[in-house]
């Protein structure tokens, strides 16, 4: 039976990674480098310090990957303090259905601790959350499954007793290695085939996520009825 659900952040629960993309564009501008949609698909779900190690690796010699990193996450705060951080359709919805029936929520991100805390602020989502564990917690990110598998340790739920949703290749990928259902809610990628056939379901919005919960239980209930 599931009892927890394990959220990622940026494309799932926010609609960031075009914001984001767009502050990328604009660091690179000053530079005189054009940065690509495709390009920057390749960020989606990863560390901080990946993403800045891939940008070293792809312009090191004409720029500071710190400084570009640090000036894009700038342009974040900014543009979601001034416009408000733009929420995915379901969410609140859900996150309220949840809490209303007890489940464990979870929040599970590449993103800093401070990013995220500051960003759950400003949203006005903190209190959903039973806990949470952050890109700059743990060792290994997405694709590996440390994050999820952290995630249920926090809060003392078995991986078979949760669910994970995500809306990137990395994140299917870390929740498949960590045996742990998932349901990819794409973003600006849908997921190749080897990633897609290795989620759950894949979903056209949040609002698929409780019809699917709903499913889950009366399957289940079925089956205790049945003693099976």
């Amino acid at each position: 039976m599931i009892n927890t659900i394990i959220f990622d952040m940026d494309g799932l629960m926010i609609d960031s990674e075009r914001v984001t993309y767009n502050g990328y564009v604009h660091e690179f501008e000053k530079y005189g480098i054009p940065f690509s949609m495709e390009r920057y698909k390749l960020f989606l779900g990863k560390q901080a310090k990946v993403i800045r190690a891939q940008i070293k690796e792809w312009y090191g010699n004409v720029l500071d990957e710190n400084e570009v990193a640090d000036n894009v996450n700038q342009y974040i705060q900014d543009t979601f303090e001034n416009q408000g951080v733009p929420l995915k359709q379901g969410l609140v919805s859900l996150l309220q259905y949840l809490k209303k029936n007890s489940y464990t929520i979870v929040l599970a991100t590449s993103s800093s601790r401070e990013r995220v805390n500051k960003i759950l602020a400003q949203a006005g989502l903190t209190d959903y959350f039973t806990d949470s564990i952050c890109g700059d917690e743990i060792k290994n990110g997405k694709p590996h499954p440390d994050i999820f598998l952290k995630a249920c340790e926090k809060v003392g739920s078995k991986p078979e007793e949760a669910l994970v949703l995500e809306d990137s290749e990395s994140g299917i990928l870390a929740s498949y290695r960590a045996n742990i259902p998932v349901l990819c809610v794409p973003d600006l990628k849908f997921p190749d085939p080897e990633f897609a056939e290795k989620a759950t379901k894949i979903l056209t919005s949040l609002d698929g996520v409780l019809p699917f919960l709903l499913q889950t239980k009366k399957s289940s209930s079925n089956l205790c009825e049945k003693g099976e």
